[in-house]
């Protein structure tokens, strides 16, 4: 009874959530999965409205990766200064365009696991590019999806891989791509890690986490 009980909770925030954020997407702006595998590398520590005013000149100027592959770590960290810790992220990129080239023919693996060699990219920047480029049922873990998941008792991990593993045993395959997106808008426009609005949140009446 307990786990009716539980899955029917879930089952309830996961609807609030899609009635609440029916247009619920990434906010970096891209137009092939290369550019949104750099933008995700340039959006660690850096919000994505930083990052889409960096990339707006530079895909302008470079879009493939034989592009970033023929730079300088020093040539691209002038076009990305903007973001933190941009020389390892210059780095980071062009490295991993001149993989991309070298090894892919210029193409983003399409796995988890080759996504995660590439220099620069972690698990969540790996699944970033499969749940939006490839449209993947995955579910990447940020801050935002980490402190909503665990206020709502979606999760109990401390770690984004522990709670990407309890996300996926309880939020149906279908839906995990939305619901990676719901969970952030959530975080960003009602349940902010500072002065969380519990008051006016929709879902309150099932959160174990919410602050009275």
């Amino acid at each position: 009874m307990k786990e009716a009980g539980e899955a029917r909770r879930v089952r309830e925030i996961l609807d609030i959530l899609a009635r609440t954020y029916p247009e619920a997407r990434t906010a970096l702006l891209f137009e092939t999965p290369f550019q949104l595998l750099v933008a995700a590398i340039l959006s660690a520590q850096t919000t994505d409205r930083q990052v889409n005013r960096i990339t707006r000149q530079l895909f302008a100027r470079y879009r493939e990766p034989e592009d970033f592959a023929r730079l300088t770590p020093e040539e691209l960290a002038r076009e990305i200064r903007g973001c933190g810790l941009y020389k390892n992220k210059s780095r980071h990129i062009i490295a991993a365009s001149r993989i991309l080239v070298e090894k892919y023919g210029s193409r983003v693996p399409e796995s988890l696991e080759e996504l995660q060699r590439l220099p620069g990219v972690g698990r969540k920047t790996a699944n970033v590019v499969l749940n939006v480029a490839f449209g993947r049922p995955a579910l990447p873990v940020d801050t935002h999806v980490l402190r909503v998941a665990r206020r709502l008792g979606l999760a109990r991990g401390k770690t984004p891989q522990k709670v990407e593993e309890e996300l996926l045993a309880v939020i149906p395959e279908e839906e995990r791509r939305d619901a990676h997106h719901r969970l952030i808008a959530h975080g960003r426009a009602v349940c902010k890690a500072v002065r969380p609005r519990c008051g006016t949140c929709s879902l309150s009446h099932l959160c174990p986490g919410r602050q009275n």
